[in-house]
């Protein structure tokens, strides 16, 4: 009988040592269970958290330690000295130790973890700036600029009139580019719902595609929580005289008696029930322009519906949709450098020389989507949207165009519990365009992707492609690839990347990276003028293709509550069949490019003369033109902080960048029409340097900005030179630019008093030395 007992307590303490060890994750603050805790045992056993929060690892000895992670929520230790099932709340990390992004690899990652150069704004910054536009948000974004709408990161792009976007705009992971010029539509982004703005430098074409040849800028939109949110902002502003008299176009002695002044009013509402939730806004904005004519008025609304079925808890849904309606003017070049407010023939319209115009247009885009996760933690969801663009041009309706894109994507995510990540999808899109400035237009994009993610240690290395198909009028080519003899008739990129954790917070990557990027229908096929200025067509354009590739470190900084970030990049950036408007003269009965040094464009010319009667004001213009191999090198130094020195919050966002942006064109030719004779890119700069510092001491906050541009070297120089006896396009440029030769420096101050918990009242003074700042030639701010 002894022995007996002594086999049974045998038995029983072994099949105790070989038990489970089972729980479930959740939210602290209102239970909601956590799916892809990481939870790495003492015993070398990890796993992850299911939909459910639920976890299971077996232990043959104790005690066993886990560890439970998940990006935003505070690392939490469990101490198990038997078999049993352990519950587990995990807190929100309060004092944001991390800073989480999600387009950089298309899922949440540590911003110290991505391989890739890629900066944060927060909606802090945009409210406590009083930006009514994404655009002014981008524009204080270290090693970003734009110009007249166009955005370039890390000189990746020039002056384009507004046609075709080297940069992606995402809303909630989906392409936000117009069908008809591949532009982005700043004013229509609805700002006040998003959770941050990232920006990701260098060529991101792998996960993102045609448009992300030179980088991407991503908003994600913020969802709403079971504690009800209401935000109202209201705000009224007022432009001040010009430093030069002859500028002001406004006064007692005007039409316009008094300054041009602009007012906003904004209303967010946000709230998260059980199985239902919503997002809505809505935006009211009206600007009389500091520039004559330059008017804006606008509305919009937008929102988002969220379904989580009660029959299905591995299910989310939703309908996003945003509208917006307005009427602007647009100030294209002006009447003269003394006149620089004024536009080229006047601000009346009815004047047929004015090259001011007045547009009604309309910005609407739909997003259903849907997410589902199997059983086995795959992720799998599907976006789609229709996105809705209109312009009718008041003064012309010749210039009037539209167009719709339907997209959609389907994206698959599996997390191995080895410490991989495998990101797969496929991607369509269909583009109708209707212009009587372009003509009727559609193209297609299709495409598949995969990218794979492994964690070795204190290693992330990671490796994707993409194939590209695209056609455009049902005709094939602009995705064609080589590959020796044989021609695919799509075009695959690859990219690559390494990050390791030196120490705790130090932190090295590398990365390189493919793109491609397809001509827009407004690069092929525009045929207008404003002015003196000439736009000729080109149906001949071919994709622009590249490459980028950095190496960089981060180094975290930490002083009590106060944490930081430096973070130091070395990059190139290297583009083939680089798309320019470029200057020259042009067959207006095809657009062809007339090569005046050669007999046979001469002969071309003499032709055209002859038979169409046509002028040399006529013929002389700007096309886009596949005219450049560039490469652009430089380094890149930024300083991001948040948190408490004492009693006094500090939040920082600095960056300075060094470029040296150069032509790699051999033929002489393509200086000819260059103000500068160097091999210096058109419309760019050299030096960037971004800043903005906020303090807040108890109630009352402090907040300085600044931006400083380099002299842009070199422009086409027919903006310079008259084209004809005493035409000019822009009439004293050369004059100008020779008095303003030392760069652009801005700087922006702002004073807040939260007067109480839900109440703050602020003063923002933007430009606050009145100096005279331009981007592309002829644009004064």
């Amino acid at each position: 009988m002894k022995k007996t007992f002594l086999l049974s307590l045998l038995f029983l303490i072994g099949f105790d040592a070989v038990g489970q060890i089972s729980g479930v994750v959740t939210d602290k603050s209102d239970g909601t269970p956590l799916l892809n805790v990481k939870i790495y045992a003492s015993n070398g056993q990890r796993t992850l958290t299911d939909v459910q929060g639920n976890f299971q690892i077996t232990a043959s000895s104790y005690p066993v330690t886990l560890i439970f992670s998940l990006l935003e929520y505070k690392t939490d230790t469990l101490l198990i000295a038997a078999a049993g099932t352990y519950p587990l709340a995990m807190r929100v990390n309060e004092k944001t130790e991390q800073t989480v992004v999600v387009s950089a690899n298309k899922r949440a990652q540590a911003i110290e973890e991505i391989p890739i150069s890629l900066e944060v704004i927060k909606p802090r910054l945009i409210e406590n700036k009083g930006m009514v536009n994404l655009e002014q948000a981008v524009e204080q974004t270290p090693g970003v600029f734009t110009m007249d709408g166009q955005v370039s990161i890390r000189g990746g792009a020039g002056f384009a009139y507004g046609a075709g976007s080297r940069v992606m705009m995402l809303w909630n992971g989906m392409p936000l580019l117009s069908g008809y010029v591949g532009d982005v539509q700043w004013n229509a982004i609805p700002i006040e719902q998003a959770s941050q703005v990232e920006v990701i430098k260098g060529a991101s074409s792998v996960l993102y595609g045609s448009g992300a040849l030179n980088g991407v800028i991503a908003l994600s939109e913020k969802e709403p929580g079971l504690v009800p949110e209401t935000k109202i902002r209201v705000q009224a502003g007022i432009y001040d005289n010009p430093r030069r008299k002859s500028m002001q176009w406004w006064g007692k002695d005007s039409a316009q008696r008094f300054n041009p002044m602009n007012q906003q009013v904004e209303v967010f509402r946000s709230q998260m029930f059980k199985r239902t939730g919503y997002t809505i806004s809505t935006v009211f904005y009206n600007d009389q322009g500091f520039r004559q004519g330059e008017t804006e008025t606008r509305g919009r609304i937008s929102g988002t519906l969220y379904l989580r079925p009660v029959k299905n808890e591995r299910l989310k849904a939703g309908v996003g949709l945003n509208y917006q309606f307005q009427k602007t003017g647009t100030f294209i070049i002006w009447q003269s450098d003394a006149l620089g407010y004024t536009p080229s023939g006047g601000a009346d319209t009815a004047n047929p020389a004015s090259t001011l115009t007045y547009n009604i247009a309309n910005r609407l885009f739909i997003d259903p989507y849907i997410k589902y996760i199997d059983r086995f933690k795959n992720k799998h969801t599907f976006k789609s949207r229709a996105y809705l663009t209109t312009n009718q041009n008041i003064n012309n309706s010749q210039q009037s165009n539209g167009a719709i894109v339907y997209t959609g994507d389907y994206g698959f995510q599996h997390n191995f519990t080895t410490g991989g990540t495998l990101i797969s999808g496929a991607f369509y899109s269909y583009n109708v365009v209707f212009s009587n400035l372009f003509g009727d237009h559609v193209s297609s994009n299709a495409a598949v992707y995969t990218q794979f993610e492994q964690h070795f240690g204190k290693f992330d290395l990671t490796a994707g492609m993409r194939a590209e198909y695209f056609t455009m009028d049902k005709k094939r080519g602009d995705s064609d690839f080589k590959l020796g003899a044989v021609t695919l008739p799509f075009y695959p990129v690859f990219r690559a990347g390494a990050h390791y954790e030196l120490k705790k917070y130090t932190h090295l990557r590398a990365s390189v990276g493919q793109g491609i990027r397809y001509p827009s229908v407004g690069e092929r096929f525009t045929s207008t003028s404003v002015g003196a200025l000439n736009i000729f067509p080109n149906p001949n354009l071919i994709p622009e293709t590249g490459w980028a590739a950095e190496l960089g470190i981060k180094q975290g900084v930490k002083m009590g509550d106060w944490k930081g970030m430096i973070d130091l990049a070395g990059f190139i950036n290297n583009y083939s069949n680089m798309i320019e408007f470029s200057f020259g003269f042009y067959n207006p009965q095809n657009g062809n490019f007339i090569d005046i040094y050669t007999p046979e464009g001469q002969a071309e010319l003499s032709y055209i003369q002859q038979t169409y009667g046509y002028t040399i004001q006529q013929i002389i213009g700007f096309g886009a033109q596949n005219v450049e191999k560039a490469r652009i090198t430089g380094v890149e130094l930024s300083f991001n902080s948040m948190g408490k020195i004492g009693d006094v919050e500090v939040v920082s966002l600095i960056g300075y960048t060094n470029m040296n942006p150069v032509s790699l064109n051999a033929d002489p030719k393509y200086t000819i029409y260059n103000s500068d004779s160097t091999n210096i890119l058109k419309y760019r700069f050299r030096h960037l340097v971004r800043a903005d510092i906020e303090a807040v001491y108890k109630k009352w906050g402090f907040g300085l900005s600044n931006r400083y541009n380099s002299y842009m070297r070199n422009i086409d120089k027919v903006f310079e030179d008259a084209i004809a006896v005493n035409t000019f396009i822009l009439p004293g440029l050369k004059e100008y630019r020779q008095v303003y030769n030392k760069g652009n420096i801005t700087f922006d101050a702002r004073i807040s008093y939260q007067c109480t918990e839900k109440l703050k009242a602020s003063f923002i003074a933007n430009n606050v030395f009145n100096t005279e700042t331009t981007s592309r030639p002829g644009d004064i701010q």
